[in-house]
């Protein structure tokens, strides 16, 4: 199934979801384990497709869920097609069925508290450090280019964040090689920003906020605040 681009998300009016990086995120209120049990058996008995696309997580009070789909096709500038971990129709859908299984449990959604974070390197030769990074953060040497077209590294069972590649020309020595990216809501985003900023952070690069603000610490080392 084709993957799906920012517009066609938005349009799908997913009042609980938020695409966040490759995936649709929500985090749904809970009071306890219990709570949080009935709703995952609920979720779990909607669609067997679920076992597929979607990722849990619990804590005290809440249940972190995420969908994407792992065989979704993207068509490159030449036309070759690439199976990769995105958004599809099928997770719209699925996501639209999670929303009503949580009403009927009374369950309230907090979409504004989602995020991700990923890493980024910048390289001008990812393809012979990806492997280094793939052992080092997985494990598992099909971590590297695992659900993306790229040398980006992303763990299957999803224990460690992704690590992307930026590219960097030859001879080129960048200042700071690695940098961290947090993706939140987009209703969040200036908030978080100002945060940082009212931390000691500043403002380095905005031309294209919302989707990427720069930000740098007292020492300079930067972050970006992504909205997907």
């Amino acid at each position: 199934m084709d993957m799906l681009f920012g517009d066609a998300i938005a349009a799908a009016n997913l009042s609980d979801w938020r695409k966040l990086a490759q995936g649709l995120h929500a985090r749904y209120l809970v009071d306890g384990l219990g709570a949080a049990a009935r709703f995952l058996t609920a979720v779990a008995d909607a669609d067997d497709a679920l076992g597929r696309h979607l990722s849990v997580s619990a804590g005290a009070g809440h249940v972190d869920l995420e969908l994407v789909s792992p065989d979704a096709v993207y068509r490159d500038g030449k036309g070759i097609e690439h199976v990769v971990e995105w958004v599809t129709q099928k997770d719209v859908d699925l996501a639209r069925r999670i929303t009503e299984i949580a009403a009927g449990h009374g369950l309230a959604a907090d979409p504004a508290s989602v995020s991700v974070v990923e890493l980024g390197l910048d390289t001008a030769d990812s393809a012979t450090i990806a492997p280094v990074w793939a052992a080092l953060l997985t494990g598992v040497a099909g971590s590297q280019g695992h659900g993306s077209p790229s040398d980006e590294v992303r763990d299957p069972t999803g224990r460690v964040p992704n690590l992307w590649f930026g590219d960097l020309d030859d001879g080129e020595s960048p200042r700071q090689r690695f940098h961290v990216e947090v993706y939140v809501a987009a209703e969040v985003a200036e908030q978080r920003v100002a945060a940082a900023v009212a931390a000691g952070g500043t403002v380095v690069a905005d031309s294209d906020a919302p989707s990427l603000t720069v930000i740098a610490d007292q020492e300079g080392n930067r972050a970006v605040v992504c909205v997907a």
